[in-house]
């Protein structure tokens, strides 16, 4: 039987409408993961470490060419000087780094920022160390999503220990400006609480917009932890190879709770992504824009069939929709019925959402990181809306 504090967290909305995906042969809009692979060089890397013997238990803070191959990226791109020893670990994917954050830093009288809508993970882990979620949130402004800065100056307290902090953002696409990050940055000063930053888009922003990481900020690289992994910017989601860097204190606790959860990834994947690190800029930079076209098509499409596009995407996998215009008032149920109805699987907002849920659960998420061909059958599938 699941423990109390976990029972609302037993099923993520992903596996859902993933499985309904499967059952109904649809174009599986909903779940964030690529149809096409990374990097042929990473691959060949991996599968040589394989062939090479590298195939037992790597160190539990992960190999020493990746966590140098990570501290090299992270000074280059935000000028964060990192030891590779002491400040940068390894983890089983940034949903790990993420537990492990909350769990070994986090005490059960605690309290935990989050800004809704939230990636799902983040509720259940503030719920697996006991603590307290408290919750901020985004607000539209013109054709994009801010930080409602009332809403997080409501949030902090005196028992705050920590705030996630997401961008490029996960479901609502935006990316938060330097303004938006220096009210947080501020609240952390004011309140003694760390950042735990969940950048894992961080190479895939559009229209060149920047992207700022809160650690970059005036006396925040000593309390924020700065999280990402390869899964997104090297399409391999399911290698499961993230990371997360910061100060040696607050490093050293996402270890100790991390060693309990996994110990160690597989090595020959993680000598494959510091291969990746060092050789394949310009294989991101070409996804970045592949991204951004697909983006294009698919809010085309979207749009094509009477969904309400209800802001600009600024970086990651997703589209933010409104569908009643189409008369669709509960927008969970259509989502969900959705493979069955007509063969395209897409996520809903409100399992994104609890106090603020009034003002995002009519929306809908959906993905683009799918090849040109598969967009295009989503679309014709779609059109089935309009008859």
């Amino acid at each position: 039987m699941t423990v109390r504090r976990l029972r609302d967290h037993a099923t993520t909305i992903f596996s859902e409408v993933s499985q309904r995906a499967t059952r109904h042969g649809a174009v599986n809009l909903g779940q964030g993961f690529p149809d096409t692979d990374g990097p042929a060089s990473m691959i060949e890397a991996a599968a040589r470490a394989m062939r090479q013997g590298h195939n037992q238990y790597p160190p539990g803070t992960g190999v020493p060419e990746l966590r140098h191959a990570i501290a090299d990226l992270t000074a280059a791109q935000t000028g964060l000087v990192r030891d590779p020893d002491t400040e940068v670990l390894v983890t089983v994917g940034a949903t790990e780094a993420i537990a492990g954050a909350v769990v070994g830093l986090v005490e059960p009288d605690d309290e935990v920022v989050v800004i809704e809508p939230y990636y799902d993970s983040y509720a259940a882990t503030v719920a697996m160390a006991g603590a307290t979620r408290r919750a901020a949130r985004m607000v539209r402004s013109g054709d994009r999503h801010r930080l409602d800065v009332d809403s997080l100056r409501a949030a902090f307290s005196p028992r705050t220990r920590a705030v996630l902090v997401n961008t490029p953002h996960n479901p609502t696409g935006a990316v938060l400006p330097r303004e938006d990050l220096a009210e947080i940055a501020a609240l952390c000063h004011e309140f003694d609480a760390i950042a735990i930053s969940d950048e894992v888009y961080e190479h895939l922003t559009f229209d060149g917009v920047e992207h700022v990481s809160i650690a970059t900020l005036p006396g925040m690289a000593e309390r924020t932890l700065r999280i990402s992994s390869a899964g997104k910017m090297l399409s391999c989601t399911g290698w499961k190879v993230g990371w997360v860097t910061g100060p040696a204190d607050l490093v050293a606790g996402v270890r100790t709770a991390k060693q309990y959860m996994s110990y160690a990834g597989g090595t020959p994947l993680q000598l494959g992504v510091a291969h990746a690190l060092r050789h394949e800029q310009e294989w991101i930079d070409t996804l970045r824009h592949s991204l951004q076209a697909r983006r294009d098509q698919l809010a085309e499409i979207l749009s094509g069939v009477g969904l309400d596009l209800v802001v600009v995407t600024e970086g990651t996998y997703f589209l933010t929709a409104d569908p009643r215009p189409l008369g669709v008032t509960d927008a969970a149920a259509w989502c969900l019925g959705l493979p069955e109805r007509i063969g395209v699987a897409a996520v809903p907002f409100a399992p994104f959402t609890d106090v603020y849920s009034g003002d995002w659960s009519h929306l809908v998420r959906f993905a683009f990181c799918k090849r040109p061909e598969v967009l295009d059958e989503a679309g014709r599938r779609l059109r089935a809306l309009v008859g």
